[in-house]
């Protein structure tokens, strides 16, 4: 499979029709274990160009470049058939074309034969996680919660009716375009719902998102993706990270055993409280589809707020004021000692009480 139509709308992708502008830094969106997402130009439009190089010849075995290229064409195979706002649009995809290269200043330097791309659409907005961590501090309005929150849903619930499990939905995955609409990426693990759920095992996806069942290796379906959407929905509500300061086996024992689930807020209004607790529910059964999880969210009302109080307002929510508090002392005993550094330069500032 050397190029990849797009059924959704696309074309054939040319890989010398692929501009990505510069090598530079400033261009590469993203960077992974095996390859790095460039902003580019393809037949006049922006685009987002996910490379992977599997290495140099004879750097890693034939099973590991087959594991590899067997994911590559899986995400494509996927990627490739859906069409949906709340997807990012698939363009198309090349595999081990020597014609990829990248513009520069001093001009056009060749890929390695066995560098691989896929072209979709260039999402201006980034990751959902950043914008929600520039947003950690001063909160989200109400309105724009639950207007984020009902971008997922609805992307997950179109992949559910094509029989489509994401199995890594995490807001690292998710885009925002230029009118902050949110769009699912990133399907190089997802895979067609087998009809069998024992066919479905192993742990798949990130810490802190994935279900008790993929946690324990059990069988899964696509109840795994709304127990995850109900962890991105606190997140997105929060702007906070689950489980910061737990290790992987402390979470992975806690969510499992002990039902951990992050702690909300008590300023959250109870019918978004509901749709959290009813989407991470132990029990994947009791899990509404994500269908009934934007008719939940679409029945809430937005007119009158809701949305997290920064804890350094007067009003401010109190859920997290401890740890805030912990975390502005931390950030001003290390200014404090930078202080103490700059006006005592030969003096150990280790040895420094400094409460």
């Amino acid at each position: 499979m050397k190029d990849q139509k797009s059924e959704s709308g696309g074309g054939y992708v040319r890989a010398d029709q692929i501009d990505l502008k510069s090598s530079s830094s400033k261009t590469v969106i993203a960077r992974g274990t095996f390859g790095t997402v460039h902003r580019g130009v393809y037949d006049g439009q922006d685009v987002a160009v996910k490379l992977l190089d599997w290495g140099e010849e004879g750097h890693r075995s034939e099973a590991e470049v087959a594991s590899l290229r067997a994911a590559f064409t899986q995400e494509v195979v996927v990627w490739h058939k859906l069409d949906h706002p709340n997807v990012t649009k698939f363009i198309g995809a090349t595999i081990g074309s020597s014609e990829l290269n990248i513009q520069t200043e001093n001009g056009h330097i060749g890929m390695p034969s066995n560098t691989c791309c896929v072209v979709v659409e260039y999402c201006p907005g980034g990751a959902l996680k950043s914008y929600l961590i520039k947003n950690r501090r001063r909160k989200l309005a109400f309105k724009v919660v639950i207007q984020l929150a009902l971008d997922l849903a609805r992307g997950l619930s179109y992949l559910h009716s094509k029989k489509i499990v994401h199995r890594d939905v995490k807001t690292e995955n998710m885009l925002l375009d230029k009118t902050r609409t949110v769009k699912l990426a990133d399907f190089g693990v997802a895979r067609l719902e087998a009809s069998n759920p024992n066919d479905m095992t192993g742990e798949t996806g990130t810490l802190g998102y994935m279900a008790p069942e993929v946690l324990n290796g059990s069988p899964y379906n696509r109840k795994c993706d709304v127990y995850s959407f109900g962890i991105c929905l606190w997140e997105i509500y929060c702007c906070d990270m689950p489980y910061p300061d737990l290790s992987f086996s402390e979470v992975t024992s806690a969510v499992v055993r002990q039902n951990l689930r992050p702690e909300i807020p008590r300023c959250c209004p109870s019918s978004l409280a509901n749709v959290m607790k009813r989407c991470w529910d132990a029990n994947p059964d009791r899990r509404p589809e994500m269908e009934v999880v934007v008719f939940m969210l679409e029945a809430i009302d937005t007119s009158m707020g809701g949305g997290m109080i920064p804890v350094d307002q007067p009003q401010g929510c109190l859920c997290f004021r401890r740890r805030w508090l912990k975390e502005l002392r931390v950030d001003s005993l290390r200014r404090l000692r930078r202080a103490l550094r700059y006006r005592f330069p030969y003096r150990k500032m280790d040895s420094v009480k400094l409460y």
